[in-house]
């Protein structure tokens, strides 16, 4: 039985589709961001970076236990376990990778940002919000190009390069975008919101979470909490 600590972020909900779509036999242990599980010393032996998501696997590769942190990392393990949702084919795998690590290095940190200064800052800095709303924009005109060449993120076939995405783009209103600019992937994102296992993705751990509206939250989440030395 793999073990998955995590929170319904975007992160939290790309390795719960993934897991679902695989139908592979899981249990959902919280980490409350909020409140701070993410530097307790159980969570940090396994994500040293006290981010979510973090997964334990006791059948590994080598059929010892494994432990990973980074969602793109399992991503990759989970995709290889199962042999699905990552080509086999060297050049076909490839272009899935490049369009997981721009989601990894791209889409993720700066829609992060987005959602930072449009919707958490205590000061609404115009110069902060014009910046991440227009990288925004960008990026998701990059996706939409090329869905328009490509019926799916990596090629023919769905892959983990949509599941590490789309979790992203769900919370477009909030990131100044309006979704029917880009018809393209306006298509896409709503084909993968119809598919059972992203369905049942999306509500692992959803019930517990709520909106971050104390102090206390905000510090642990975006203040010095997060810099204290551990």
């Amino acid at each position: 039985m793999i073990d998955v600590f995590s929170w319904p972020t975007p992160n939290g909900h790309k390795v719960h589709i993934l897991l679902e779509e695989c139908a592979l036999p899981y249990r959902a242990h919280p980490v409350n961001i909020g409140t701070g599980d993410q530097f307790q010393p159980d969570f940090l032996a396994i994500s040293p970076n006290n981010k979510i998501p973090a997964l334990t696997d006791p059948d590994g590769p080598d059929g010892r236990p494994i432990s990973l942190f980074e969602s793109g990392a399992i991503l990759l393990y989970l995709a290889g376990k199962t042999g699905r949702f990552l080509p086999e084919g060297v050049r076909e795998r490839y272009e899935v990778l490049q369009w997981l690590m721009f989601q990894m290095g791209g889409v993720g940190p700066m829609l992060g940002q987005n959602h930072h200064f449009r919707q958490y800052a205590p000061e609404k800095l115009p110069y902060a919000i014009d910046r991440y709303t227009n990288e925004a924009r960008r990026l998701y005109g990059v996706i939409d190009r090329r869905l328009a060449a490509s019926p799916w993120l990596g090629g023919k076939e769905y892959s983990i390069a949509d599941i590490a995405t789309w979790p992203w783009l769900r919370n477009w209103k909030n990131q100044g975008i309006e979704l029917s600019d880009y018809p393209h992937l306006q298509a896409w994102f709503h084909a993968i919101e119809e598919r059972p296992a992203v369905q049942q993705g999306v509500k692992v751990l959803a019930d517990l979470r709520k909106p971050i509206t104390d102090e206390r939250s905000r510090e642990i989440l975006f203040g010095k909490t997060q810099y204290e030395r551990r």
